[in-house]
């Protein structure tokens, strides 16, 4: 891997969806909640195919959506400036965030 980072574009109407995440999260179950829901972080939503972090950085500043998951992912994404210090969140343990590009 690259840069330890998979990324899959989804296009829906009008949306450029990326959606990216540390590698070694691909097939890792995540508690959700406390009922015992897991969620599975899925190569058919995060991709399977290695990027680079100047790939993901490129996507990423195209996208009209954006969902993030790990360190990394995460990290990366800060230092573009899409996500401020702190602005981010957690699911089942892993920095999550999301990101919409909102036009006026």
């Amino acid at each position: 891997m690259p840069d330890g980072f998979v990324m899959r574009i989804h296009q829906v109407r009008s949306e450029f969806v990326v959606a990216a995440c540390d590698v070694e999260l691909l097939g890792r179950e995540l508690p959700v909640g406390k009922a015992g829901r897991t969620v599975t972080v899925s190569s058919q939503f995060y991709g399977e195919r290695p990027v680079s972090a100047q790939e993901l950085a490129w996507a990423l500043r195209r996208a009209t959506i954006a969902n993030l998951l790990g360190s990394r992912t995460l990290a990366l994404a800060e230092s573009e400036g899409l996500i401020a210090p702190g602005g981010s969140g957690e699911l089942g343990g892993v920095p999550h965030a999301e990101i919409f590009h909102l036009l006026r």
